[in-house]
């Protein structure tokens, strides 16, 4: 197993999805995107993959959802066979600290992945920064990539590969996340609002799917959109529903490309206040499990 370790917003979420070859985490330009730990299965040849998405790391931990994604990012960090540690081109920032000073005690091996190298107009920058990462603390190994693009990927990919044992492959060749197809749908949804809203809705949001029903023909899949208060309902809904139905649309085409199959979707938005505290409502969700 490898955990993809970082600070919020660094590319942990889109790296992962380049590296298993399918979307498995969704992703967003806002921070904090990815609330619970999520598993992508690579086969390739003879060879399994794990590779463990991680939340970043909540400084002021109020609310239970908080605490749960640290409890899923520092325990991503046990029992794994490696660790990539991601940092943003064009270097370290204050951030990065805190998941720095929880990998450096690592007993695996830790690759270092600077991402966003596509955004450098200068790679000569590249060389003092590799120089610098090198100080820090023993890197198995330091590899510019590009998520995004995908350059160097490949060989970030190769660095892994060295560093996982010979073992029987712990999940069946034809299953790409741990996540139940619930959970996933969900995601779905969740992420059309992270990309659609203001930037302080997406936070008071959370997903949970009622209606899972697979036919031969069709998937029908129901999903309540949680908000804390009364005004969010409104801007998720917009005006006549039109944000709404965008953000239905645009779900419902990303879930029949992963479940390869016709979706209905319907979407309600309903008010829980406080549903950041619920350890009810959370575990319906699949973020109090871990």
């Amino acid at each position: 197993m490898v955990t993809v370790a970082g600070r919020a917003n660094v590319g942990k979420s889109t790296l992962v999805n380049r590296l298993v070859g399918h979307k498995v985490s969704i992703t967003s330009p806002l921070p904090q995107t990815t609330r619970s730990r999520v598993m992508g299965i690579k086969n390739k040849g003879d060879a399994q993959i794990v590779y463990i998405d991680t939340p970043g790391l909540h400084v002021d931990a109020k609310r239970t959802i908080d605490r749960y994604m640290n409890r899923a990012a520092r325990g991503s960090l046990e029992g794994v066979d490696c660790v990539i540690l991601v940092i943003s081109a064009p270097g370290w920032v204050a951030q990065d600290q805190q998941i720095f000073d929880l990998v450096q005690d690592q007993s695996c091996p830790v690759i270092l992945g600077i991402n966003k190298i596509d955004t450098m107009k200068d790679r000569q920058q590249l060389l003092p920064l590799i120089e610098q990462s090198s100080g820090k603390m023993p890197f198995a190994e330091i590899v510019p990539v590009s998520a995004l693009t995908g350059e160097n990927v490949v060989d970030l990919e190769k660095s892994v590969l060295g560093y996982l044992p010979e073992q029987p492959p712990l999940f069946p060749a034809d299953q790409i996340t741990d996540r139940s197809d619930k959970f996933v749908a969900a995601e779905f949804v969740r992420e059309q609002v992270f990309r659609h809203t203001r930037q302080e809705v997406p936070y008071a949001v959370a997903v949970s799917v009622e209606q899972f029903e697979q036919t031969p023909k069709l998937l029908r899949i129901g999903a309540v959109v949680w908000v804390e208060k009364e005004s969010q309902k409104g801007i998720i809904i917009g005006r006549a529903g039109d944000r709404l139905k965008k953000m239905g649309r645009l779900a419902r085409e990303r879930m029949e490309g992963y479940f390869e199959s016709k979706v209905h979707l319907e979407l309600w938005v309903k008010v829980r206040e406080g549903w950041a505290d619920s350890e009810v409502l959370l575990r319906s969700i699949e973020y109090g499990d871990e």
